[in-house]
């Protein structure tokens, strides 16, 4: 009785360990998955603080938390399922689909770089002032976001999707399921924090201690500059990540010529480099993945306006 409790307890322990070192793979997985999303994680949070102007600010949180709800429900109800079908019964489907979404990355940052050095812009700005009812314009400015999270979620979970391929089924929907709930909730901390950052700096320049005022007044100053900041930074990662899976998803498909160019090019910028030899390569393959995507990009653009025109 005693050794065959002895063995029950050993078979437990050892299968705590195989749960813990799952859990240690997946947790693993899943940083790998959402840092290789970056790209569109940016571009989310420098998207989504636009979709609160006009809304007073007690109602500014709520409706975050509202966006947030919803790019949850698609990410989990929607998106992952439709991940573990695709990697279940046409894995082949993932590569193709990959490079698509890539290329969407590709053409939203041409997009803006041309609206952005031509001042023009596809449709008309609607004034939000002209809608008088406050639930009516809550309801547009969260089903908006919504709409616009569920594409840029795809791509996320696509990305996430070819890091963790290769695992189990049931390893891969935890992955996803983890990075959904991290990214999302990452993503609209973030955005909760820029869209209140003037609200925090005015109630401190309010305040009698000159530092509080210092401070405050410097965050005022600064929500302008970070939200300038962040679009740049997210249409430049949107070139390099969604350059990245076209220049891999050629690889894949035995079309490597441009990926064997770039690989040596980031070869030889890092031999010369010596120690920063890395980093080097990075930032080598990084710019080149970055015009592939601004030269795909701008492709798509150039025969979308010729189309519409």
């Amino acid at each position: 009785m005693a050794s065959g409790l002895i063995a029950l307890l050993d078979d437990i322990a050892g299968i705590a360990k195989l749960a813990a070192s799952s859990l240690d793979d997946v947790t693993g997985a899943a940083a790998k998955a959402s840092s290789k999303a970056a790209g569109v994680v940016i571009d989310d949070a420098a998207v989504t603080p636009r979709y609160v102007v006009g809304l007073t600010p007690d109602r500014e949180l709520p409706i975050i938390w509202k966006i947030a709800l919803g790019s949850l429900r698609n990410k989990l109800l929607f998106l992952l399922p439709a991940a573990i079908a695709i990697s279940a019964f046409a894995p082949w489907a993932l590569t193709p689909l990959l490079m698509m979404g890539g290329s969407y990355l590709c053409f939203e940052a041409a997009e803006k770089l041309f609206e952005a050095m031509s001042g023009q812009h596809d449709e008309p700005i609607e004034d939000l002032a002209e809608i008088a009812d406050p639930t009516a314009l809550e309801d547009r400015q969260v089903s908006g976001a919504i709409r616009t999270d569920f594409i840029l979620s795809g791509e996320i979970m696509a990305i996430a999707l070819s890091s963790v391929s290769t695992v189990p089924l049931w390893e891969q929907a935890l992955v996803l399921a983890v990075v959904s709930v991290l990214i999302t909730a990452g993503v609209y901390g973030a955005v909760a924090f820029i869209v209140k950052m003037d609200d925090i700096g005015l109630h401190m320049a309010q305040q009698p201690s000159s530092f509080n005022q210092t401070v405050g007044r410097g965050l005022v100053n600064t929500m302008p500059v970070l939200m300038r900041a962040l679009s740049v930074i997210g249409t430049a990662a949107m070139l390099w990540v969604g350059g990245g899976i076209i220049v891999h998803g050629l690889e894949v498909f035995g079309l490597a010529a441009i990926p064997d160019t770039l690989h040596h090019l980031a070869a030889a910028a890092g031999a010369v480099t010596g120690p920063l030899h890395a980093v080097t390569e990075w930032l080598v393959t990084a710019l080149g993945s970055g015009i592939v995507g601004l030269i795909v990009g701008g492709v798509i653009v150039a025969v979308l306006h010729k189309f519409k025109h």
